[in-house]
């Protein structure tokens, strides 16, 4: 088995049953058969999570991409005693999804034991508020100021505050999303989300952890006059919040246009948080 694979896969036991997991995505992802066992003693996972799936809605709408706005389930790799296999996984918010679906005296304690095993998502689910201290916490450690971990703080709840009026006027696909946002960005910025991370030399990386304060507070204007324009006028479904989206980026673009003329500077900038080993100029639009 590749060496990386073998350092990244733990097992851990909850009351004496063995639960593979793996990191993936920056996160752990345990096996979904293994926690069925544990918590039901069942002997067939595989025919246990069908029947779930079967007779609970909220369970189907889990292995339904963009319904219940979690990562759908991978096979990743793991070494069992036939060798290499690939088991179906989920990450940790989405096993909190399903244990809450599955009839087990067990479900809290293994909550519980989530936690202590190192899962600090389920405290975050629970409370919210956390997972912005240990965001402002990992910025901190990266070198970032405390003035734009600020501003990238309120952009996120600036953005949360977006996404929570999408979903309630009928926008629930994750490529929804992506287009919505990209129509913000580019009536904003006069770039889509992409086209600007070629612009900043930026592969996989976050795009709004590599924009400075100026690209920071014209992003939270689009999404914020958005998210207003949403409230005053309840459009329903994809197309017509796409209508809103533009509008909202406009009102941001207007005024970066505006800004741009007394300035006589660009806000789009190539400048990231990249190590400058890392970073490779591009030319500008």
């Amino acid at each position: 088995m590749d060496k990386k694979i073998i350092e990244l896969t733990k097992i851990a036991v909850f009351r004496q049953k063995e639960i593979r997991k793996t990191i993936h995505k920056n996160e752990w992802w345990f096996v979904i058969n293994d926690v069925i066992t544990a918590l039901t003693d069942s002997t067939n996972p595989i025919r246990y999570l069908k029947n779930m799936r079967t007779r609970d809605a909220s369970v189907r709408e889990l292995f339904i991409k963009g319904e219940a706005q979690i990562e759908p389930p991978l096979a990743l790799e793991f070494q069992t005693a036939g060798g290499k296999q690939r088991l179906l996984c989920w990450n940790t918010e989405a096993i909190f999804r399903l244990i809450q679906s599955i009839p087990s005296s067990k479900a809290e304690p293994f909550k519980r034991w989530l936690a202590r095993v190192g899962y600090e998502r389920i405290q975050e689910i629970e409370d919210p508020e956390l997972a912005q201290k240990r965001a402002r916490a990992l910025y901190k450690a990266k070198g970032y100021p405390d003035t734009w971990i600020e501003r990238r703080m309120r952009g996120i709840v600036i953005r949360e505050e977006l996404t929570d009026q999408w979903q309630k006027h009928g926008v629930k696909k994750p490529k929804e999303y992506e287009i919505l946002t990209a129509e913000i960005s580019k009536a904003t910025f006069g770039v889509t989300p992409a086209e600007y991370k070629k612009i900043k030399g930026l592969k996989r990386e976050n795009l709004r952890d590599h924009m400075n304060d100026l690209e920071q507070l014209f992003s939270q204007l689009g999404e914020a006059a958005t998210t207003e324009i949403t409230k005053s006028e309840y459009p329903q479904g994809f197309a017509k919040n796409k209508f809103v989206s533009k509008r909202g980026g406009k009102i941001a673009g207007d005024a970066r246009k505006k800004l741009e003329i007394e300035t006589g500077k660009k806000v789009i900038t190539q400048d990231n948080y990249l190590p400058e080993k890392e970073f490779v100029k591009l030319s500008t639009i």
